[in-house]
């Protein structure tokens, strides 16, 4: 008897052990399930409205910073005596591709650039209900706007001499506006002198973009001419015209009277606006002037301050 039910039980565990090894398969893993068209898709970024407000501003002698700091309040005069109120935590940066890289590498992040730098690695606001384009500055409709100036010494050389004429011809203004505001479309068709030489510019940031594009396509004319462009920050543009470094100053803010009494000349070659900056994961659209001003002195330092 004890051997017929060892015999059941060795049977018994030999048939589980089969069906557990042998048996039906397991059921294939479900895929997940399609996404409901309906539902809204989940944000990109969760902009957190409490977070600090990263200002971002140009170095001192910009002229960039100096129109923009007139033009929005940030600069106050008392008693004749004018002070820039801009945040002393500001985040500084050298030049315009330094305010954009900053201000696209930090998602709380505001700066301002010239409109004619625009790109898509940064989202430009309105002011006051006011976008920073062309048109709108042209209008006078858009408030933070300066004027593009190239300023000389005297006793130019001819070639120095052509290629200002150049800039101020029918060709030269068409090239100042394919991003900024040219100031004269109704100019004549530009005849150079052909003169040869060496011409060194040097100055505005902002300005230098369109100076580049200017030098080449007055080289292609005057090939005799060498036309060399440095980027240095209007006010080294214009010390370098009165001192004589530089054959034309580049500036990007008004010239002031104390600097024309040691200058022969300044000329407007086009005018551009100054375009408030943000992250593109920034939702902010539009900014009031006041804003902008409290901002950039850091009175305004949350971005819940601002919605």
């Amino acid at each position: 008897m004890k051997k017929l039910l060892t015999s059941i039980l060795i049977a018994t565990l030999v048939l589980t052990v089969f069906a557990g090894c042998g048996g039906s398969p397991s059921p294939a893993p479900q895929a997940p399930a399609a996404p409901d068209p309906q539902e809204p898709a989940a944000p990109v970024f969760d902009f957190n409205v409490n977070r600090e407000i990263i200002v971002v501003s140009r170095e001192s002698g910009s002229g960039t910073r100096g129109a923009f700091i007139e033009l929005t309040g940030v600069q106050v005069t008392v008693d004749g005596n004018t002070t820039d109120m801009t945040s002393p935590e500001a985040t500084i940066g050298n030049g315009t591709n330094a305010i954009m890289t900053n201000v696209a590498g930090d998602t709380y992040a505001i700066g301002y650039i010239s409109t004619g730098s625009i790109n898509d690695s940064i989202k430009p606001v309105s002011i006051d209900g006011v976008a920073p384009t062309a048109e709108n500055v042209l209008a006078g409709n858009y408030v933070i706007a300066r004027p593009f100036i190239i300023v000389t010494a005297d006793n130019l050389e001819p070639v120095a001499e052509d290629f200002i004429n150049f800039i101020l011809s029918a060709q030269g203004q068409q090239i100042a506006a394919e991003r900024y505001i040219p100031v004269d479309l109704s100019a004549p068709a530009f005849q150079s002198n052909g003169a040869s030489g060496t011409v060194v510019i040097g100055g505005s940031t902002s300005v230098a973009p369109v100076m580049e594009r200017l030098r080449e396509a007055y080289i292609a004319i005057n090939p005799g001419a060498n036309i060399e462009v440095h980027g240095t920050g209007s006010g080294a543009g214009i010390t370098g015209a009165i001192d004589g470094l530089l054959d034309i100053g580049m500036s990007s803010r008004e010239i002031r009277e104390s600097e024309m009494e040691q200058l022969d000349r300044q000329i407007t070659i086009a005018m551009d606006g100054i375009a408030v900056i943000v992250n593109n994961n920034n939702p902010i659209t539009n900014l009031t002037s006041e804003q902008v001003r409290e901002i950039f002195t850091g009175e305004l330092t949350r971005w819940a301050d601002v919605q």
